[in-house]
């Protein structure tokens, strides 16, 4: 009996001990994604503090840009944000319609099984790697567009602004169907039942009701055309121009990047830490972005 009691015993202590030790290694676990952050938030602020100690504020937001000149170098990011906001509402002006119009078809009118079978394709448009999109935008959109406006350039904005939109539509689209498809059947049998058609339900009632996860995958595909590399880097091309103008070739802040760590910018150098400016805008852009989508996540979300 003293040997089973023991034993009992040593079993007891031993579970007590694993239960204190487990959520400790979890704990830890869970911090690595912290601590990440934080240090990439630290590292782009140290070192982007010596850029703006160097180039005041004025020059960083005007629009000479010419990093390389080895005479007068200019720091005028304004291009770059320019390029930045002109090929993502391109994006979006693809994507925002095709995307919801999909997740409009899939929530309302697709069968089980044809929406079992559509979603997962259009979610494997997620899955294709970037530099792919890019090789796509340069060698077969912008053939394409050159056919269309005679004036367009080889490089320009307007083809990997597209094809970014297509890019970004598996989140519209799935992040909406999931919005839509989370509102109760009752509303739907409501609408109908008064008279509306299955088109003027989907789009007068179901798609004011999900709103709040709907605007929120805008926001996230957003962000996620704003932070878009290789598809800019490979179609838009490396100049530097503020324009408007889509059909000229412009330069986003993330080929800013690309194109100087290839080796034109010397460690330690002011072009050098520049690199490190330009990344902490383009975080604070794309944290303003996620945190406008959680805002409106939890400011208009309805619950049935």
């Amino acid at each position: 009996m003293s040997d089973i009691a023991s034993q009992k015993k040593s079993k007891n202590g031993q579970s007590r001990w694993i239960d204190r030790l487990v959520p400790m290694i979890l704990l830890l676990i869970a911090s690595i994604s912290i601590v990440t952050t934080v240090g990439i938030v630290v590292t782009l602020i140290v070192d982007a503090s010596h850029f703006f100690s160097e180039v005041p504020l004025r020059e960083v937001f005007s629009t000479e840009l010419a990093p390389l000149n080895a005479k007068n170098p200019k720091f005028g990011f304004l291009p770059l944000i320019m390029g930045t906001i002109v090929t993502s509402l391109i994006a979006m002006v693809v994507a925002v319609p095709i995307g919801l119009s999909a997740a409009i078809y899939l929530s309302e009118f697709a069968s089980t099984r044809m929406r079992k079978l559509l979603k997962p394709i259009i979610e494997l448009l997620a899955g294709i790697p970037t530099i792919v999109y890019g090789f796509f935008a340069y060698s077969f959109v912008t053939p394409l567009l050159m056919r269309l406006i005679p004036t367009l350039g080889s490089k320009n904005a307007l083809s990997p602004g597209i094809v970014m939109g297509i890019m970004i539509i598996p989140i519209v689209t799935s992040l909406s169907e999931d919005a839509m498809s989370a509102v109760p059947s009752g509303i739907r049998e409501a609408a109908i039942g008064m008279g509306s058609t299955k088109l003027e339900a989907a789009v007068k009632v179901i798609v004011p009701a999900g709103m709040s996860g709907i605007i929120a995958s805008f926001v996230l595909a957003i962000s996620r055309a704003i932070g878009e590399t290789m598809i800019v880097t490979i179609a838009s091309g490396s100049a530097k121009n503020f324009t408007l103008d889509v059909t000229q070739p412009m330069q986003t802040m993330t080929a800013y990047i690309v194109e100087f760590t290839s080796g034109d910018a010397g460690t330690g150098t002011t072009g050098y830490y520049s690199l490190y400016a330009v990344g902490l805008i383009l975080f604070i852009f794309t944290l303003l972005m996620n945190m406008l989508a959680r805002y409106i996540i939890k400011r208009y979300r309805k619950e049935y």
